[in-house]
Formats: structure tokens, C-alpha cells, sequence
């Protein structure tokens, strides 16, 4: 087990000791997981065929003092048949919630989600990303913390001390989704003396003026987003090892809503000992309701992606345009699919993503996903997995 995690849940596991006996209620979920790929994997050390996966996901929430005081326990657990990386035991949250009048204070191991956008989370700082678990970047890790908020009429204040750090999640040796060299993240490099113990903060004012939603922050601390570096394994192998920078980060998050219209937006300027940098994602999501007389509705998804180091970036989304939908037929199953498509406006690569989940009963849910990757660029960072397009299918039981 390494560090950074023994860590994590030995803080976390600290703040049980002050949970209320109050019987609280437990609920989750189990999914059993299949991924098929269109074509073979470029690398011989990749496994071949279909994998399958589990993820349990159980959560216990109590609250007492009339929801003054609140505890929550929600433990991760997956497992893979084809990349022992995407074995992961975690702590998505594990907290104390502490509420007196206009402030509040969550300690121990919890999530925050910062942003608006649909396509991309570019603000989304403070948890790192569970990237084997989705490439999408949705999927995020518990992240040890102290949480402090301050409701005024001015708005909300937050405040955010960050002891430890999460390295992020990438596929193994055996893994799809993957380059030429597979990142080893057991020899990862850090430009802090402290290594992941690092204690980092944030700062982050949030308010609705009108019909706008508008979130500022500041960060400090280790960057979530390692720079890949060559480097020799302990089998004289090439591999690429994670070197993660320390980082200041000033950031906007904004959203206008006004009848079936958003208009969104995220910005960041990033300096790092390295680079200086900023970049956004924008655009708008417009909701077309009751489509043809039915009880479908319609939305249409355009939003453009910028990053001022261009070809140097080394994320994908530098000078992107997406363009998709997001239909929900309001139905008892909660049918609904979000579809659309990434183009690169320098190189010409474009990845798709659909997404459809429907309700089975009262208790399940069946989900099915594709990732598909068509005319990459060797320019272009997914070029390595120009051959891991796939279709997922996922069958999860709630109770």
C-alpha cells in the first residue's frame, strides 16, 4: 500500500471517533462492468478481448442536532480482470460536518466539485482524477481536508486546507487506454521536498447575482496534473514516471441562465516552475422542451476549447471544438443519452462519446457507453490510443 494512501485513511479514520451513536442509514451501490474494444491493442504486453470489472460502492450517512452535526462514510472499492491498476481501495468521503449558524466545517476525507461545463472539468482542482475509471475525468479520489465555509449575504467564502496529496490513477502495463510507455506510478517525482505530504489550500468565493452563478478560486499547492518524464524501471524498461509540480492557480467558473439558455465558462491561469499558462472552456447549452408535442426534451452542446501553450500542451483539449446533445425523455426509467463529438481545430482528430443510462425497476440501472476515436493525428496526445476505441456496458444494483 503505498504513502500518500496509508496516509489518507489513517486522517480519515481519525474523525470516526466522533460520530453520534444516532443509527444513521446505509445505501449504494454494486456494478458489474464490460468493456469491448473495436480493434487489438497496439502493444504486445496489453491483454486481448473483453474485460470486465466490479465496483462496490457502499455510503453511511447519519446526521443529529437537527442536521447541525452530520457524519459520512462512502468506501470505493473495483477491481479489473485485465489491469491490476484499476484495482483501487478508497475513501470517497469520510467526514465530520460541524454547521453553527452562517458557518460550516467538514473535516477528514471528502469531494468537491468546482466547475459548469459539459465537456471538460477545467477548474475541478481540489480532488485528483480516478483516471482508469473513466477517461472522461469524472471520477475523482477522496482528498484528505479541512473544509470551512462562511455563508454572508455577500456570498459564500470557502477555505480549504489540504494535508497529503492523491497521485493520479493511470493504466498498468497490461491496461488499454494507454501510449507507447505505461506511466509507473510506483516511482513518481516530486518537486516538493515533502513529496505527497505536501499540505496545500485553496481559497473560494461563490455567489448568484441575478441569473448569474459565479465562482472564483485560488490554489496553491501540489498540481494534480503530473508531467510524464522517460525514465528506467527497476527492469531497465522505458517507462514514463509522474512529476508533479507545485503550482499557483487563480480560476473562474461563470453560468447565465435564462429560460432553456446556459451560457457557461471556466478559465484558469496556471504558473508552475515551468510554464506559465491559461486556458478555458466555454460555450452554451440550449434546451429545446417537449420535442414535436412529446415529453422529450431536446439540448444542443457547444462549447470550444483554448489553451495558450497550443501544440505544447499536454492535454488534448488545447484548440477543440465540441458539439452535442443531451436528451431526456422524462419517463419513469429517467431515460436519457448525452452524445457528442471532440475536433481538433489544428490537427483534425475528432473523438466521440455517447452516453445512455435507463432505470430498470425500482433498483437497477443499465448504462452503456462508447468511446470512439476516428482520424488522430500522430500529433495529437491520443495517438496512442488511437486502436482503444470501446463500448462499455454497465449493470448496477442500488439499494
Amino acid at each position: 500500500m503505498k504513502n500518500g494512501f496509508s496516509r489518507t485513511i489513517g486522517l480519515a479514520a481519525a474523525v470516526t471517533g466522533v460520530a453520534s451513536a444516532t443509527a444513521g442509514e446505509w445505501s449504494g451501490y454494486v456494478t458489474a462492468e464490460s468493456r469491448l474494444y473495436e480493434r487489438s491493442p497496439l502493444q504486445s504486453e496489453q491483454k486481448e478481448g473483453p474485460s470486465a470489472a466490479v465496483i462496490f460502492e457502499p455510503e453511511y450517512y447519519t446526521d443529529w442536532d437537527d442536521g447541525d452535526r452530520a457524519f459520512e462514510f462512502t468506501p470505493y472499492f473495483r477491481w479489473d480482470s485485465h489491469d491490476s491498476e484499476r484495482n483501487l481501495v478508497d475513501a470517497r468521503e469520510l467526514s465530520y460536518l460541524i454547521v453553527n449558524g452562517d458557518w460550516e466545517v467538514r473535516f477528514g476525507v471528502s469531494k468537491v466539485f468546482w466547475g459548469v461545463a459539459e465537456s471538460q472539468h477545467l477548474v475541478d482542482t481540489v480532488n485528483q482524477t480516478d483516471l482508469v475509471a473513466s477517461p472522461d475525468g469524472e471520477d475523482k479520489l477522496g482528498q484528505p481536508m479541512v473544509h470551512v465555509v462562511r455563508v454572508t449575504p455577500l456570498g459564500d467564502f470557502e477555505f480549504f486546507l489540504l494535508p497529503g496529496f492523491r497521485e493520479r490513477t493511470f493504466p498498468g502495463r497490461e491496461g488499454r487506454l494507454r501510449s507507447s510507455l505505461w506511466v509507473d506510478t510506483d516511482n513518481p517525482i516530486y518537486e516538493s521536498a515533502a513529496e505527497d505530504g505536501h499540505v496545500d489550500g485553496a481559497l473560494r468565493w461563490f455567489n448568484v447575482i441575478g441569473d448569474f452563478d459565479v465562482g472564483l478560486h485560488y490554489f496553491r499547492g501540489t498540481n494534480r496534473e503530473p508531467i510524464l518524464t522517460p525514465g528506467i524501471d527497476s527492469g531497465g524498461a522505458t517507462v514514463l514516471r509522474p512529476f508533479y509540480e507545485q503550482m499557483d492557480q487563480a480560476g473562474l467558473d461563470l453560468q447565465y441562465t435564462r429560460g432553456g439558455l446556459l451560457l457557461k465558462l471556466e478559465a484558469l491561469a496556471r504558473e508552475t516552475t515551468s510554464t506559465e499558462h491559461s486556458a478555458m472552456v466555454g460555450g452554451f447549452e440550449y434546451t429545446f422542451y417537449g420535442i414535436g408535442g412529446s415529453v422529450v426534451d431536446a439540448g444542443l452542446l457547444v462549447e470550444g476549447h483554448f489553451d495558450s501553450r497550443g501544440a505544447n500542451a499536454p492535454t488534448a483539449f488545447n484548440k477543440d471544438v465540441f458539439v452535442g446533445t443531451r436528451l431526456t425523455w422524462n419517463d419513469d426509467a429517467d431515460t436519457a443519452v448525452v452524445a457528442g463529438g471532440f475536433a481538433d481545430l489544428d490537427n483534425g482528430s475528432v473523438f466521440a462519446r455517447v452516453e445512455f443510462e435507463r432505470r430498470i425497476g425500482n433498483s437497477r440501472k443499465l448504462e452503456l457507453e462508447v468511446q470512439k476515436l476516428t482520424n488522430i493525428s500522430t500529433r495529437d496526445p491520443f495517438f496512442g490510443l488511437r486502436r482503444d476505441s470501446y463500448l462499455q456496458l454497465s449493470l448496477s444494483q442500488y439499494w
